[in-house]
């Protein structure tokens, strides 16, 4: 007989309220060991407070919670030694080197002498900061400190890790070291539940999305079965100018229209593009606004989070708590 493992991550039932609101209403959650789970979801919709419950930092006011079998609220200090979080901003001191932060935690985990010297100098080397190790954090790279604190929160090679919108703020170069990071620590069987505002990245690096709203698990799916799950493509107007932008800005492209001011586009769904691509470029003529390139492209994770949160914030009484 075959016995099936345990999810590392779970909730049956989880609830919470904040003045007489409810933040999550039942929430049920299963997260496989190895695997990063994304947890969408427009502010307020219950992402930190799943987060703070599930982390030991928050009570819930009814359900369970477990991490690597381990109940949350009958037993914190157990589930804080298997898991990490790293928060949305870098938590290093900044007046320490690298190596320093590191050696520091690893006081703090009991690490013996010897084995806190190999620790640290394996991760000074699995995120690329040996070269920066005797530098003080406070010279590093916003890139850098993101690391630095993420290498930080694994000195006891926690089984389960927590990133919140690990990404925020940072170029794309570094955006894309943490991605590869992130894929390591899974390759190597750590459990990862990413909260994260940028869809692209859910997108590149989640096995399993689950959108959250209102409290509640709206959908859940890897990102190509929640993609499929919409119909149509999408025309997107790329401009060749930021003034041509700025206009198409006032127009009505309809509802569902995505803008993209980085790539300086407006893009619109439809199930009849030929006819959405000639409808956006007499728009476009009407009003003088220089087109430098359309396409057609599939639904994106953008799509699905709009269809199915309808594109508004959720109530903020997370938000007020906090």
């Amino acid at each position: 007989m075959t016995v099936t493992p345990a999810p590392m991550i779970q909730t049956r039932g989880l609830q919470k309220s904040f003045r007489g609101t409810h933040v999550l209403a039942g929430l049920d959650l299963d997260v496989e060991r190895g695997e990063i789970f994304a947890l969408l979801g427009p502010n307020g919709a219950g992402k930190t407070t799943t987060v703070n419950i599930l982390t030991t930092l928050l009570k819930p006011d009814a359900g369970t919670a477990t991490i690597a079998g381990v109940d949350v609220v009958r037993n914190p200090a157990a589930a804080r030694a298997a898991l990490s979080l790293t928060g949305q901003f870098a938590a290093v001191d900044p007046f320490q080197s690298g190596a320093e932060n590191l050696a520091m935690m690893a006081r703090l985990a009991h690490l013996g002498r010897r084995a806190a010297r190999v620790r640290v100098a394996e991760l000074l080397e699995q995120f690329d900061l040996a070269e920066a190790a005797g530098r003080r954090a406070v010279t590093y790279s916003g890139g850098m400190r993101r690391r630095l604190d993420l290498a930080v929160s694994l000195i006891a090679g926690p089984p389960v890790v927590f990133l919140d919108e690990p990404t925020t703020g940072l170029d794309p170069r570094s955006r894309n070291q943490m991605w590869r990071v992130v894929r390591e620590l899974t390759a190597a069987g750590t459990t990862i539940l990413l909260t994260t505002q940028y869809l692209d990245e859910a997108d590149q690096l989640a096995d399993t999305v689950a959108v959250l709203d209102a409290g509640r698990i709206v959908a859940t799916g890897t990102p190509a079965q929640l993609k499929a799950g919409l119909h149509g493509d999408r025309v997107e107007l790329t401009f060749d100018d930021e003034a041509s932008y700025v206009a198409a800005l006032r127009l009505d492209f309809g509802l569902d229209a995505v803008f993209d001011g980085e790539r300086g586009s407006v893009s619109v769904p439809s199930d009849e593009p030929v006819r959405t691509t000639r409808d956006l470029l007499a728009l476009a003529d009407r009003h003088d606004l220089a087109v430098g390139n359309i396409s057609l492209t599939g639904p994106t994770l953008d799509d699905v989070f709009l269809h199915l949160t309808g594109g508004t914030a959720s109530d903020n009484a997370e938000e007020a708590a906090a």
